[in-house]
This record gives C-alpha cells, sequence and structure tokens, in this order.
C-alpha cells in the first residue's frame, strides 16, 4: 500500500518499564462506571437529542445501574444548560446518582457550568486541557509550563468556586490526548493539579487519562497507566479513571488491559457511540466481566429492550454481529455448531450443571434476554440436522430418531437453499410435515380394519389415482399386515429397518407421533404419522415412508 512511510507512531513510553499488569490474567471485580453517552455520545449524532430524548435516556442510564452519568457541557449550548437544569429543578436525579459536567479550564466557561448545576446534590465537575505534543505545538503554541499552568488555573478556580458555593462538588482532571503526552510530563502536570485540590480519601478527585485518540498497541497504553498508578501523587485519594476510543478497533482490550494496569473507573458509551470510531463499549466490557463469573453492577438481562431504547434515542444502528447485543450474536446456522449446541444443551439438562459451558455460546443467551428457539438455533442451506432436530423438539416435542434427523436436516437445506432464505421456527415444521407426514403424492389410505386370526389380518382402504381399493394382508401384527397388504398391491420391496414412537402432548386426549424406516436398494426412507392411536399414526407413518421411496 502506498504512502506507509509518512506514518509514524504517536505515542510515548514511560520512561521505566511497567509491565506488572501482563502477569495479572483477569479482571475480578467491577470498576466504577460513567456513562458519556449524553455527552461524547451526543455530540456525535448527526441530529443530537432533544431534551425530551436526553431525559428519557438519561432515566434509562439510572435504570441499567450507572451511578455516575456524564450529562454534558452546560456552558457549549442553551440545550445542554437547559438538560441539566431541568434534571436537577425536576428533582430526576435519583440520591445514589452523581451527575458529572464538562468544562474546558478556561474561567467564563468554569463558571456558567457552576452555574448550571447549582442545587445538584452529588456532582463532579469535570476539566480538561491538551497536553499531548501535536496540541502543544500545533494548536495552542505554548511550551510545557504554559501547559501546566492552564491547567494549575482551572484547577485552582474549581476549588475557589465550590467553596464559595459552600458545595462539596467533586472534581476530575484530564490531561486531553494522555496517550500523545509523554508519560512523565502527563504525570507532571497531573501532580500540579493535585497539590492544589489537596484530596482525601474520603472526597477522592479523577484522574481521567482518556486516549482521545487511539494511537498505539493495547498494551502501551496498559503501560502508560500503570506509570500513572504507580508515581501518581495522592494515590489512596484518587480515582484513575480511562476514557478509551476506538480509532483502531482495540478499545475494550486497552480499557481491560488498563484495568489491570491500576485503573479504577471507565467512561464510556452504550455499544461504543462517540466521536469517529467510538467510545469504548460499556456493554462489552460489562458482559466481558460478566461471562468470567464477576458481576459487572450493570443490569443487561433485557438487552433487546436496551437496544430498541437506544436505536430510538439515537437513530444509530446496532450492528447484527455486535458483542452480547447484536440480532446474530447467538445465531449458529452452520449444522456442526447447530449439532454442538444442540449435545451441550442435552448434556448440561442431564448433569444439572451450573456452570455454563455449552459449546459456541460463550454465555447463557437467556441471561440477556433472548431464546434459544428464536435466537439461537437458525435454519438455513448451512444448517444440518442437530440444529432441525433441536427446533422440532423444542418448538414442538418431536423427537426425531437419529437417522430420520439427517433425513429432515436435508430436506429442510433443500428448501432454504431454493427460497434463498432462512426458515423459520414454523416453517421447519411445515417442511416436516410435507416431507414426512403428508407425503401422498402416490396414494393414501383412508381406512385400516384389523381381525384377529392366530396373526392379524388387515383389511386396508387404498385410494390411488382418484379409485379406492380394499386390499388384504397378513402378519404378525398390525403393523406388519399392512406393510404386506401394501407391499402385495403395489408390487414393491422393501424391508422395514426402523420404528419409533412417543406421546407428542401431555394431555389426557394427547396425540402419538410414529417414525417408521423402510429400506429398499441400500438406501432408507422415512415417514411420520401423527393420531391419537398409536397403531394409526404407525400406519400413517408407513405410508409416508412408502411415498417418499416411490419418489
Amino acid at each position: 500500500m502506498r504512502n506507509y512511510d509518512k506514518y509514524s507512531k504517536q505515542y510515548y513510553m514511560p520512561p521505566v518499564r511497567c509491565m506488572d499488569w501482563a502477569q495479572k490474567d483477569c479482571i475480578t471485580s467491577a470498576p466504577e462506571w460513567c456513562s458519556v453517552d449524553l455527552r461524547d455520545g451526543n455530540q456525535s449524532l448527526i441530529e443530537p437529542m432533544s431534551l425530551e430524548t436526553k431525559v428519557e435516556f438519561f432515566k434509562l442510564l439510572v435504570e441499567i445501574g450507572f451511578k455516575e452519568i456524564e450529562v454534558g457541557f452546560p456552558a457549549s449550548s442553551e440545550t445542554e444548560y437547559e438538560f441539566l437544569r431541568t434534571l436537577i429543578e425536576g428533582n430526576l436525579i435519583p440520591d445514589d446518582v452523581t451527575i458529572q459536567v464538562l468544562t474546558q479550564a478556561r474561567e467564563h466557561i468554569i463558571k456558567k457550568t457552576f452555574e448550571a448545576v447549582r442545587g445538584a446534590k452529588n456532582v463532579i465537575v469535570h476539566v480538561y486541557n491538551s497536553t499531548s505534543v501535536a496540541q502543544r505545538e500545533q494548536v495552542f503554541k505554548k511550551d510545557k509550563e504554559a501547559i501546566k499552568q492552564i491547567a494549575v488555573d482551572g484547577a485552582k478556580l474549581l476549588k475557589e468556586l465550590t467553596a464559595a458555593e459552600g458545595a462539596d462538588y467533586r472534581f476530575e482532571y484530564s490531561p486531553e490526548s494522555f496517550t500523545g503526552t509523554e508519560p512523565e510530563y502527563a504525570l507532571e502536570v497531573v501532580n500540579a493539579v493535585l497539590d492544589v485540590w489537596q484530596p482525601t480519601p474520603s472526597r477522592k478527585a479523577v484522574i481521567n487519562l482518556p486516549a482521545t485518540v487511539e494511537n498505539a498497541i493495547p498494551h502501551v497504553y496498559a503501560q502508560q497507566v500503570e506509570y500513572m498508578h504507580k508515581y501518581m501523587k495522592y494515590r489512596s485519594s484518587v480515582v484513575i479513571s480511562l476514557h478509551p476510543h476506538n480509532d483502531r478497533g482495540c478499545g475494550v482490550a486497552a480499557a481491560e488491559m488498563g484495568l489491570l494496569a491500576g485503573a479504577d473507573r471507565i467512561e464510556g458509551t452504550l455499544f461504543g457511540n462517540g466521536e469517529r470510531t467510538g467510545n469504548v463499549d460499556i456493554v462489552t466490557l460489562a458482559m466481558n466481566m460478566f461471562s468470567q463469573g464477576v458481576d459487572p453492577k450493570l443490569n443487561f438481562e433485557n438487552m433487546p429492550y436496551i437496544c430498541s431504547l437506544y436505536k430510538s434515542f439515537t437513530g444509530m444502528a446496532i450492528s447484527p454481529r455486535q458483542p452480547y447485543a447484536g440480532e446474530l450474536v447467538f445465531a449458529a446456522f452452520s449444522g456442526s455448531h447447530q449439532d454442538a449446541i444442540a449435545k451441550g444443551m442435552d448434556w448440561r439438562a442431564k448433569q444439572n450443571k451450573k456452570i455454563w459451558d455449552v459449546p459456541y455460546l460463550p454465555i447463557d443467551p437467556k441471561d440477556v434476554g433472548r431464546q434459544y428457539d428464536a435466537d439461537v438455533i437458525r435454519i438455513n442451506s448451512q444448517s444440518g440436522k442437530g440444529g432441525v432436530g433441536y427446533i422440532l423438539q423444542t418448538n414442538y416435542g418431536i423427537n426425531l430418531p437419529a437417522g430420520m434427523k439427517e433425513a429432515m436436516g436435508y430436506a429442510a437445506k433443500d428448501v432454504s437453499d431454493k427460497t434463498h432464505k432462512e426458515l423459520h421456527p414454523d416453517e421447519v415444521y411445515k417442511v416436516f410435515e410435507d416431507r414426512f407426514v403428508n407425503s401422498r403424492k402416490f396414494f393414501d389410505v383412508t381406512a385400516y380394519h384389523y381381525k384377529q386370526t392366530g396373526g392379524i389380518h388387515a383389511t386396508v382402504t387404498v385410494l390411488k389415482g382418484g379409485r379406492m381399493t380394499d386390499i388384504q394382508g397378513d402378519g404378525n401384527g398390525r403393523l406388519d399386515a399392512v406393510s404386506n397388504a401394501l407391499k402385495q398391491h403395489l408390487g414393491i420391496e422393501y424391508t422395514l429397518t426402523s420404528y419409533e414412537e412417543h406421546a407428542l402432548t401431555q394431555k389426557s386426549t394427547s396425540l402419538a407421533i410414529a417414525y417408521v424406516g423402510i429400506e429398499s436398494n441400500g438406501k432408507t426412507y422415512w415417514g411420520a404419522g401423527i393420531d391419537e392411536d398409536i397403531i394409526t399414526s404407525s400406519c400413517k407413518a408407513l405410508v409416508s415412508a412408502i411415498n417418499n421411496m416411490l419418489a
């Protein structure tokens, strides 16, 4: 590819090696979560949300369980300001929820922000300025001392205005474009801000380390975070927060490694909405923890409901392959996958397993409000016997014999292939009915009569070519007698190789279903019959099997 040589790394490694995080194999507890959907997520929309929509979105975030929500940049527009005042004056902020507001480290913007939060109970005022090499040189054209002074002056003003308000606001500082800043300089700026605030364990400061533009492999971010974690002043009185973006598609990995490196908190959005390629996806992060047996402290038990509201509020789509939430993320179309899932579910039920370890399903779909029949086993031309058998068994109580599952699998694949579409459970059942229950292309039997004669003598009424004919046959049982009568009348030969039956329902007027397999010239043909009488259902199954053989 041309022009690759115009690019070089835009990140800076810590002056000392920071690799303790790499010795850890898992995240053991949930971080503090802060949703930035209403600020960072909203400003990235083609059409930002209305005040009314933002209020409804805020309620959804509270319902999910967020305890910290960045509600906007109130000095940036009248809508942002009015939204915050609506939340406060309408008593819409629960006592256990902290709102966070963003402000640049500029005096008039900070003062407007303080006007906006007046009257709120729990507030984090989040101040930031950019510290990266690129921003210092190209945008601000200031040296390191001048950039640090901007941060310090902003920190002082936050402290002064909070004291003047008689409030107990908490403070957050972000060295914006942290990943493009020399770590030792970022540490210098952060420590200067903390010296102003003098945080305590009872009133912690938040230091946010944003990957404003993701510009490195995730392990670089982890080392930068670990360096700050190890050498930051007042560490026991500081919450280290991460705000990863997803420019390299590694936002989730960077966040997870950053948590291993000592971070305490994550700022992100539902489904990764945000500027450019978006913020880190909190849904994926939380569900990753859940899948490892860690309570994420957020509730995604009704994922379809959350997805529906999110799409309505933002106008954004959710990819069908979005982890944990996409329409197809639990779907198995592959025949071998379907077979493994079906067997795994059966094994799990028989073993009464508590721990989830079903093949191809990282979590139980029901834990996020999804259904096995509609969301997991999906039937198309790539599907196989296991998936088709599972659909029929779970939806209709039809437990096909092993050999018949294969025949039914091919039948369903054939229909899907010719129609170029997925088959829903009712369509799978129709294929079963058409191919194996109601297969009557060549003949039908309308009546059966039996006599005990040492063996069984059967009189069978055959409908063929519009004509009714009574035929006779003898056998050692009713099905055998009917079979012999049909062989003689039709002039055919086969061997009855398989017969199974079971009740189709548990009601007192339950139906019986029978499955018959017959072999002719080395090939097996199947039929099924359904009736209140098990003998009649068996004979119906035989008739369908013979029709399939003649076809």
